[in-house]
């Protein structure tokens, strides 16, 4: 008799490479059009799938894991970050949750130097100059922004992103910082030419840039707050393609329009993509849709994460990307 295949529920479109391994392998159930799915969507889907492929925009709280039913055994979700998943009440409820890590720190190293790039070279303001027609041509004190070479660049989080976006500063000539839970181990500090700071405190008062590099946990919520941000020196910038709840946004929106603050780059956000209208306003803040792992080749890697992972649940195996409430 034929192996009866896992019903696999997807909550949001993926590449087309992607879709068409889970449709080769399982039972899948495809999002089709690619829209965010509502709690009451979730829910339903939890009841009927074995598997469910979650993306960081579906929350999935303990009173939604409470209606889940029976089938459901594995959350298998499309990306790295999962606070966004109650995962303790998960395994609780014997539902095992797996993710997607180690892909996307090379990409999304890449746009935090962009957006470094953007805010301290005033790319924007030049774009805009052009795209309105009113470039009147070269002059010497226009659109002056400050050189990478010798700034220093204070990195929040050393994991792999961190040291990513470390390579990429110290090859434009920028003195490395870091500030992480645990201090590396000393050959990658010397390949890094990295100093660690035990004290964010008296790092972030001493950084040219800060770039927000750790995930987001009960630990680091709001660890840039209102009351860090005024230790920053004024020429100071900050740039985050981590997680917008690890800075004050409202904090850090006023420090930027008192002057306090000399500009930010940001592709993520407090509130999901209800962004302070007041950035907006303001032209030495760079604003990103998310755009930090955007490439192809990092979202089909992500996806045939997923699918090893379920793959290896379905052979009744632990899935190589398990996470753990101890891991987080």
């Amino acid at each position: 008799m034929p192996v009866e295949r896992l019903t696999v529920v997807v909550t949001r479109r993926l590449p087309d490479v992607v879709e068409t391994r889970l449709k080769e392998l399982f039972d899948v159930q495809l999002r089709d059009p690619d829209t965010k799915m509502s709690r009451d969507d979730l829910v339903e889907a939890m009841g009927r799938a074995d598997v469910l492929v979650t993306c960081l925009n579906d929350e999935i709280d303990a009173t939604m894991l409470a209606q889940a039913g029976p089938r459901l055994k594995l959350i298998a979700n499309y990306g790295a970050g999962v606070d966004h998943i109650d995962v303790a009440t998960a395994r609780q409820r014997g539902i095992l949750v797996s993710n997607t890590p180690d892909v996307v720190a090379e990409d999304t190293a890449d746009m935090t130097l962009a957006l470094i790039l953007a805010v301290t070279r005033r790319i924007p303001e030049g774009l805009a100059e052009m795209q309105s027609g009113n470039w009147a041509g070269w002059s010497p004190m226009a659109h002056l922004g400050g050189r990478l070479r010798g700034r220093r660049l204070g990195i929040l989080g050393m994991g792999r992103i961190g040291q990513a976006v470390a390579r990429r500063a110290k090859a434009f000539g920028m003195q490395v910082h870091y500030h992480n839970r645990k201090r590396v181990r000393p050959e990658i500090e010397e390949e890094l030419g990295a100093t660690w700071w035990e004290s964010l405190d008296q790092m972030v008062t001493r950084m040219d840039i800060i770039s927000v590099n750790c995930p987001h946990t009960p630990s680091t919520f709001h660890l840039l707050n209102a009351r860090r941000l005024k230790l920053l020196k004024p020429t100071a910038v900050i740039v985050n393609t981590s997680r917008g709840e690890v800075i004050d946004e409202n904090a850090l929106t006023r420090g930027l329009r008192a002057g306090e603050i000399a500009g930010a780059g940001l592709d993520v956000f407090e509130h999901g993509h209800e962004i302070n209208p007041r950035l907006r306003e303001l032209p030495n803040v760079v604003l990103l849709p998310h755009m930090g792992s955007a490439t192809l080749e990092g979202r089909i890697e992500m996806g045939e994460k997923v699918i090893l992972n379920i793959k290896t649940f379905a052979d009744g195996h632990r899935p190589p990307d398990q996470v753990l409430p101890s891991m987080l």
